[in-house]
């Protein structure tokens, strides 16, 4: 009976990391899906290798955080973990059905947290530090990318534009006694720096994903002593690496069509935005959502983009020349000016990079989702007799 439940329990760890691996392998490959920078295969195989690195490495805090800070590890019984993975699961089937990018880390709370009220375990000073975090990274994330968008973007639009050519990035001479990589008609040094960048940086993201997203799947059965730390994220690694090569090859192919408006200097800087709170969280043991960080960078960016026609001081005041959008992230000036100098006209709406009624559509399920997962979570462990 007890190997039948291990079973359960594992085979609910990997459909939750099968299903990590669908949602997140499209955030972190999705805008090198879509320039063409790498194919979906090559995309599946480094998230996996990057998601079994952040996993080995930073994710181990966070599992500890999940499998035994946040309530003791005893309350980890088999029947209590395939209950807790059942509800990771379900919420992301939930969101996954209304198109919603739920945190799986914040649903893994909520579920843990129904367990550990349930039998009057739970760790108030932890739950209240990854509280104070959930706050912080969107806060943080924001004006990260405000002060980027407003001081810094357009000199770096200039500097580093990325732009690719028509044919192959490189081409193989084998005129010679030994093949020779050259640059391929068209390739110029600076196309090949910058597909080396999105290339880095995507992989930086599947670190993060991996560091942050490993223990959703395998922490409860860690805390209960049912599969050892390396095995589980070796497991882990595993369902999530399965996502990747089959339902991702969806979303990647969604969040590449869809990123197409948002200019790839702006993605790349999102990304690093968002990976780095991501992973300076995970290092502390804080499971946080790579998505929360991420959707307030670009409204941060885009933000701090259409302000640059006011000054500092009309700012403050609420006196703004230019529409506050972040459509204006696809704005081109034909030279640089400084803040508060800039042509109003640059920064017009072009086309929409960002619907308020989305950015409110995630807030609202990032509220719901764990405050449901907990309260169905407690209930459950309250009042029948699983633990």
């Amino acid at each position: 009976m007890i190997s039948l439940l291990l079973a359960i329990a594992v085979g609910a760890a990997g459909f939750v990391g099968f299903n990590i691996g669908g949602s997140s392998t499209g955030v972190a490959w999705g805008p090198a899906v879509g320039a063409k920078v790498v194919s979906k295969t090559g995309a599946a195989a480094l998230m996996t290798f990057f998601v079994f690195l952040g996993g080995w490495t930073v994710g181990r805090n966070v599992i500890d955080t999940l499998g035994g800070q946040l309530v003791p590890q005893a309350a980890f019984t088999i029947e209590a973990s395939i209950v807790v993975l059942g509800f990771i699961g379900l919420g992301m089937l939930f969101a996954n059905l209304y198109g919603v990018p739920v945190s799986t880390s914040m649903t893994a709370v909520g579920a843990i947290s129904g367990l550990g009220l349930a039998t009057r375990q739970l760790n108030w000073a932890v739950i209240g530090s990854i509280v104070v975090w959930w706050l912080i990274a969107p806060v943080l994330g924001f004006w990260i990318g405000a002060f980027i968008g407003r001081y810094l973007y357009p000199q770096l639009d200039r500097t580093v534009a990325l732009q690719q050519s028509s044919g192959p990035l490189v081409t193989i001479d084998r005129s010679g006694t030994l093949p020779v990589p050259q640059l391929g008609p068209g390739t110029t040094h600076k196309e090949v720096a910058s597909t080396v960048a999105v290339l880095l940086i995507a992989s930086y993201m599947a670190f993060s994903a991996g560091a942050s997203n490993v223990a959703n799947a395998v922490a409860p059965l860690v805390g209960g002593g049912l599969v050892g730390m390396d095995q589980a994220i070796v497991l882990g690694t595993v369902a999530i690496g399965l996502g990747a090569f089959t339902i991702a090859r969806r979303t990647m192919e969604s969040v590449g069509n869809d990123l197409t408006d948002l200019p790839l200097l702006a993605a790349l800087i999102v990304m690093v935005v968002g990976a780095s709170i991501t992973t300076a969280a995970s290092w502390l043991g804080i499971p946080i959502s790579l998505a929360l960080s991420t959707v307030m960078t670009i409204v941060g960016l885009g933000w701090g983009r259409a302000t640059r026609p006011t000054s500092g001081a009309d700012l403050v005041k609420g006196d703004v020349e230019a529409p506050v959008s972040v459509d204006s992230l696809t704005a081109e000036p034909d030279e640089v000016s400084g803040v508060g100098e800039e042509d109003p006209e640059n920064v017009k709406n072009v086309t929409q990079l960002f619907d308020p009624s989305t950015v409110a559509r995630f807030v609202a399920f990032w509220i719901i989702g764990p405050s449901v997962a907990t309260g169905l979570s407690y209930l459950t462990f309250r009042f029948l007799p699983i633990v």
